[in-house]
């Protein structure tokens, strides 16, 4: 029963951390925080993006939690449920490189998904790339993915609205 109240804190954890991306992902990348990860946006032959600096602020989160909860850092100070937030965390970057850097852009395997949800998370974040710039926008969650069809209809209304401007091949 003891390690019930761990699981159900990683757990949460890493559904929280979709909202937390999403929020980070709309509010400071597409935001004040557009300098580091403007050239994901852009095409590069670069190895490393400015935009994986955010990799290291999530890594940062889950040590600072790691060492909240730990007995070796901080003694009888120490809050129990931080470790496992940090195991959340570590979990949800762990997902997140695997499916936003891995599935979606092709950094580390090369395999376009043609049927199911996987199909669905490409087609939303290509989506996200079909902006030009920082302005408006669809999809700025990197687990959860909405229909296509409408995040397209989304863009469409952005685009007659002259909230965003659309590449063309966007289909929106």
């Amino acid at each position: 029963m003891e390690i019930i109240a761990p699981i159900l804190i990683v757990l949460a954890t890493v559904a929280a951390m979709e909202w937390v991306a999403w929020a980070s992902h709309k509010y400071i990348m597409h935001g004040f925080g557009w300098a580091w990860h403007r050239d994901h946006h852009e095409p590069h032959d670069n190895v490393l993006e400015k935009n994986d600096l955010y990799a290291i602020v999530g890594a940062a989160m889950s040590i600072s939690m790691f060492a909240l909860g730990s007995e070796w850092v901080l003694g009888a100070n120490a809050w129990w449920p931080a470790t496992w937030i940090g195991l959340g965390i570590l979990f949800y970057g762990i997902i997140y490189t695997l499916v936003h850097d891995g599935l979606v852009h092709q950094r580390y395997f090369k395999w376009v998904p043609k049927k199911g949800y996987a199909k669905r998370l490409v087609q939303a974040h290509k989506l996200h790339h079909a902006t030009i710039g920082k302005e408006g926008g669809v999809s700025f969650g990197f687990v959860i993915a909405q229909d296509p069809a409408r995040l397209k209809a989304e863009l469409r209304r952005q685009r007659e609205a002259g909230e965003a401007v659309v590449r063309e091949s966007a289909g929106a």
